[in-house]
């Protein structure tokens, strides 16, 4: 009713016709794959979500002692993810380490778990998004913090921008100082737009680069927690590919709503610790929300308008 009302019959039609393709690709995929995994109610202590991170890089390049598995994520993006993992839910069991800025955008920092630790606030504004290393030590503060509790650690790598030492100097891949970032547009979207002065090899070796950057910091990380850890991503990324079985234009990034081996698919990697933790729920501690402003702000940096 909100898309008639605002665009009228002849445009509500037209973006019915172009979903349509997207639709039945999702029903087929649900049908050969089923609904798809939440990670709530997996078994873990510590969850290490790398975001944008696809099966098969990951596969490529993990160098560490551990069991390499795969799970169907609930959403193609970080917005679709959070919604259908934790909308609505009580984990209070629960503290989120978070540098993706759809935690405050979603509220899911008031009330849905028993803490949300921000690293938003510790943005890196040269290079546009928050670095792992951040993450990481916030997460070490958190483990001894709140011992009792499992820990959800999300960080924003290999999401661009591409932080490595090729891509952080990539047009649109990687913010830097010289680079506008509300006038120039992402990597994904340059792709799309045919306007990249880049390959796309290159683009593809920017974001394993990207990847190996994030899992410096988790192997480090992984040596000091208790319990048992998965690595895993809340969504992948298209790099080129066509949908199917009905097929489309080659895709870029990681939109809301298209269920795609490539976008959904997500690594499963787990580390079983010597000991487990025990953990019980207790109440919300009092936590101050992040600004729109600071929201809107990193939402833009990190691609979305």
């Amino acid at each position: 009713m909100e898309n008639y009302s605002s665009g009228g019959l002849i445009q509500t039609t037209k973006s019915a016709i172009r979903y349509l393709p997207i639709e039945c690709n999702n029903l087929i995929f649900r049908s050969r794959y089923g609904p798809g995994t939440n990670v709530i109610d997996e078994d873990w202590d510590n969850i290490l979500i790398l975001d944008a991170c696809r099966y098969d890089m990951f596969a490529d390049r993990v160098s560490f002692d551990g069991r390499l598995e795969s799970r169907i994520s609930l959403g193609s993006s970080s917005e679709e993810f959070l919604e259908r993992n934790f909308h609505s839910k009580t984990c209070h069991d629960t503290v989120y380490v978070n540098a993706n800025p759809f935690i405050p955008r979603l509220d899911l920092d008031q009330g849905t778990f028993h803490a949300v630790v921000d690293c938003l606030s510790e943005w890196d504004h040269e290079l546009q998004t928050v670095r792992p290393d951040t993450v990481a030590n916030a997460a070490r503060d958190a483990a001894s913090k709140f011992p009792s509790k499992r820990l959800i650690i999300h960080f924003m790598q290999p999401h661009t921008p591409f932080i490595g030492e090729l891509g952080r100097n990539m047009a649109g891949g990687g913010w830097t100082m010289d680079h506008d970032v509300k006038e120039e547009p992402g990597i994904w979207a340059q792709l799309r737009d045919g306007t990249a002065d880049v390959d796309l090899e290159t683009v593809w070796e920017a974001y394993t680069e990207n990847l190996d950057v994030v899992l410096a910091e988790v192997t480090d990380l992984l040596e000091t927690l208790d319990g048992k850890s998965v690595i895993t991503a809340d969504h992948g990324n298209l790099v080129g590919e066509r949908l199917s079985p009905i097929p489309s234009r080659r895709k870029y990034g990681h939109p809301y709503g298209v269920h795609a081996e490539e976008l959904v698919k997500v690594p499963w990697f787990v580390v079983d610790g010597d000991t487990r933790r025990e953990v019980r729920p207790e109440p919300p501690v009092d936590q101050e929300s992040v600004s729109e402003e600071t929201v809107d702000e990193r939402l833009e940096a990190l691609g979305y308008r």
